[in-house]
């Protein structure tokens, strides 16, 4: 089956530009084209294109349209086309609900490779901004490994913290590490006061919240 395809940028010179690009593969089907934010949510609600090629410029003239598209024709992938590729500008264009984004000085392989990835249901960055989202991602996990307090917390606290909220007495963690129960009781006094709770029902909550424990363990 063709995968259809809606072309929207306010360029009809460079709309003609994939048209005719597209049109030479039998594998696409050009459904329709728009010039701007409305008639591109028209079309895709009317269409329901596999892939929406979407101008940056038309997106960015309204906040609602990716989030429009996403509502009304939540079927059809998009691919933002742009010659902008500053990670602020493509992780708001992802946020609002693209699936890929792809620079305008593109080569016509690319291209397609962003279209079979999109078709096949996945997604597509190129590789000029590919780094700066996985940098990005990198980031991010790093400040939240930071700000988590279970991280302040060491291998053999982590351990003893388990066997608390799984119910096990101060004795029998002793025993089953071959600690001595003030070792333990240091830990728990240790734990409690770099996670800054007080009791043990705060810390089954906090290993529960946390995923270290289970409820079912």
């Amino acid at each position: 089956m063709r995968c259809r395809v809606l072309l929207a940028d306010d360029s009809p010179l460079f709309r003609a530009g994939l048209r005719a690009l597209l049109e030479k593969k039998q594998e696409y089907a050009v459904v329709g084209e728009s010039g701007d934010c409305l008639g591109t949510v028209a079309l895709a609600e009317q269409f329901r294109p596999d892939i929406i090629l979407l101008d940056v410029a038309l997106a960015s003239k309204g906040e609602q349209t990716l989030r429009e598209l996403s509502e009304r024709a939540p079927e059809s992938a998009v691919l933002m086309l742009s010659s902008r590729s500053e990670l602020e500008f493509v992780m708001k264009c992802l946020r609002q609900g693209a699936q890929g984004f792809l620079l305008k000085s593109a080569t016509v392989l690319e291209l397609e490779l962003a279209l079979q990835s999109l078709q096949a249901g996945g997604q597509y960055l190129c590789s000029t901004v590919l780094p700066l989202v996985i940098g990005q991602a990198v980031k991010h996990t790093r400040q939240n490994a930071a700000n988590n307090p279970a991280t302040q917390l060491t291998v053999r606290q982590l351990e003893i913290l388990r066997l608390i909220a799984r119910g096990e007495t101060t004795r029998s963690i002793a025993e089953g590490l071959g600690l001595s129960i003030k070792t333990v009781e240091a830990h728990r006094s240790q734990i409690m006061h770099r996670l800054q709770i007080r009791d043990v029902p705060g810390l089954v909550l906090f290993a529960v919240r946390e995923g270290i424990i289970r409820l079912n363990d």
